[in-house]
């Protein structure tokens, strides 16, 4: 596992969205942030999932959270900016985005995988994960020091087989990094890093892999090290890297 120690008041008074908060690793790092100080936005596609892990980060007295529900499935133009807006109107700024929503689906041979298939997994996975990046991006500017963080996949790094789509766009979502990581570097306070989660007990691993013990998985507690570290100011001089929580 990724081995790091973070101060207790690593992300005091910073400003940060997760996307796919209400569960998995989602969850865990929204919790995680909180305790660092920081002012966690939820953003997800189930309001009562979002609305328990407000409830948790309440009751723990943490920094009081924010929630938006978005559909990044259909998310379009108008909910981009919409959410944009009101994060600008009630914070000024973005400290932090973890691009960590996700959807893979079954696994099948490419070509028994419809179109709608496809094209769901390539929106959830990149599309919104580009469509994010982009609509925040003043926000992030607005920070002193802004960290993009992309959950990827062992899939984006290599190739398999029976998960076509979800391989494309996690690859993708690898160049999308390196691509930031050129038009930023040297041009802006922002940074923009990956991190592979590797298999842990999740329900999007549950639903490709139903036959397989969730009690031999790692939990996404267990990964939020890296994404602590990266979100901080101890990562300043990392940019346009790949990291792996279980490494």
């Amino acid at each position: 596992m990724f081995e790091y120690e973070a101060p207790a008041d690593l992300l005091k008074d910073r400003i940060i969205l997760i996307t796919g908060a209400g569960s998995g690793i989602g969850r865990a790092t929204a919790l995680a942030y909180a305790q660092s100080g920081a002012t966690v936005i939820l953003l997800g596609r189930e309001v009562k999932k979002l609305e328990a892990v407000y409830d948790e980060i309440e009751s723990a007295g943490y920094p009081e959270p924010a929630i938006t529900p978005v559909d990044l499935e259909s998310a379009g133009e108008p909910q981009y900016q919409e959410l944009v807006n009101g994060i600008n109107n009630e914070f000024g700024r973005l400290d932090g985005l973890l691009n960590n929503a996700g959807y893979m689906g079954p696994l099948m041979p490419y070509q028994t995988i419809t179109l709608d298939q496809w094209q769901k997994i390539l929106q959830t996975n990149l599309s919104a994960s580009f469509a994010l990046s982009k609509f925040c991006f003043p926000l992030l500017q607005a920070a002193e020091n802004a960290s993009v963080i992309f959950s990827t996949s062992t899939a984006g790094r290599k190739a398999f087989a029976y998960s076509s789509a979800y391989t494309v766009a996690k690859h993708g979502v690898e160049a999308l990094v390196q691509v930031l990581f050129l038009e930023l570097e040297n041009t802006s306070n922002i940074r923009v890093n990956s991190v592979n989660p590797g298999p842990c007990a999740t329900a999007l691993r549950r639903a490709a892999y139903p036959a397989e013990d969730p009690a031999t998985l790692p939990q996404p507690e267990q990964l939020v090290p890296v994404y602590l570290y990266l979100m901080g100011d101890d990562s300043l001089k990392e940019n346009g890297k790949q990291f792996s929580a279980q490494e």
